[in-house]
């Protein structure tokens, strides 16, 4: 191991290290018994803090709350391994113990309906972040893939709702014109959980330099997102991975950079739905079976490739979880 490959590697155990998105198998019942190993490669990986989705997109009410159930109860059956990151003190207790702490997120607020109340409902259940659309336009407000009306008001009540409470707000997979709409109305940080910036890859669900501005001027973050589609040519190299983070801490500031890889456990289950859901996910755009996920356990190298472009071990702390840390405390209740 060269100098900068182990001071990539210490730097992992030292600092607070949080993955802002995952996406474990959604057949729960079936697949149960892989939420253990699969979780525990995070903690392996030298991951502190994971953010794992209990459903998207058309998944009804009823498939986010059964998967959340299940989900919830594995990580509570488990001690040893897991802490439910349901506060920043959770988060503290868990790198201090070596134990890997989980939360939950949403994407997409098709789950809501028409009943606010469900926000709160969620948050108590442990889910801390939730996005307002999945590629479609709900009655929230846009998708990065349909028509995009811009935030309605049934949507500002919902931001409202969630700042109440204290749930994050992200735009990750929202139209253009419901983003920045969403950034002015907010009066919290919002985030791009999982995004990455048009400008080095032109699709719809990366985000234009003017969406990444507006993100960093709420006091948000912008978490890199490690499928390959996004990153371009199905290149998840941490090479590219690394010039994703570079350009937008270049753009906002590394205050305002973090990590959302993406990493889908259950690769045959996500071509499936890639075949499954026409609507969510269009033709033309590169949504076919065969996309590759960057995985947990190449995220030491990112750090050895950002230290080698000359960030200090102060810019990686933020990147690599500081950041997201600081959104916790100013939004989390």
């Amino acid at each position: 191991m060269n100098g900068i490959a182990a001071r990539a590697h210490a730097l992992h155990r030292e600092a607070l290290v949080w993955d802002n998105h995952g996406c474990m198998p959604l057949e729960t019942r079936e697949l149960l018994v892989e939420f253990l190993p699969q979780l525990v490669r995070y903690r392996d990986a030298g991951t502190d803090v994971v953010m794992i989705n209990i459903g998207y997109g058309e998944m009804t009410l009823g498939e986010h709350v059964e998967r959340l159930a299940h989900l919830r109860r594995y990580v509570r059956a488990h001690p040893e391994h897991f802490v439910e990151a349901l506060t920043v003190a959770d988060i503290e207790r868990a790198k201090a113990s070596g134990r890997l702490a989980v939360g939950y997120d949403i994407e997409g607020m098709a789950p809501i309906q028409d009943e606010l109340a469900l926000i709160s409902t969620f948050y108590d259940l442990g889910v801390r972040w939730m996005l307002i659309a999945y590629n479609r336009t709900n009655r929230i407000g846009g998708g990065c893939h349909d028509t995009d009306p811009g935030l309605t008001d049934y949507g500002r009540e919902a931001l409202e709702e969630m700042a109440r409470v204290g749930m994050v707000v992200c735009c990750s997979h929202t139209g253009y014109r419901t983003t920045l709409d969403v950034m002015r109305w907010s009066k919290n940080p919002v985030i791009l959980s999982h995004s990455n910036p048009r400008a080095l890859k032109d699709h719809p669900r990366n985000v234009p330099d003017e969406i990444l501005d507006a993100c960093a001027a709420t006091g948000g973050v912008v978490g890199i997102n490690g499928i390959g589609l996004f990153l371009g040519n199905n290149d998840i190299s941490s090479a590219t991975y690394v010039r994703h983070v570079d350009y937008v801490a270049k753009r906002i500031g590394v205050d305002h950079v973090g990590i959302g890889m993406d990493y889908v456990f259950d690769g045959e289950g996500l071509d499936a739905d890639l075949l499954k859901y026409k609507l969510t996910f269009p033709a033309g755009w590169g949504y076919e079976p065969g996309i590759k996920c960057k995985p947990p356990e190449e995220l030491p190298e990112v750090t050895a490739g950002l230290l080698d472009l000359g960030y200090s071990d102060d810019d990686l702390r933020k990147i690599l979880g500081g950041n997201l840390l600081r959104v916790a405390k100013a939004v989390w209740k």
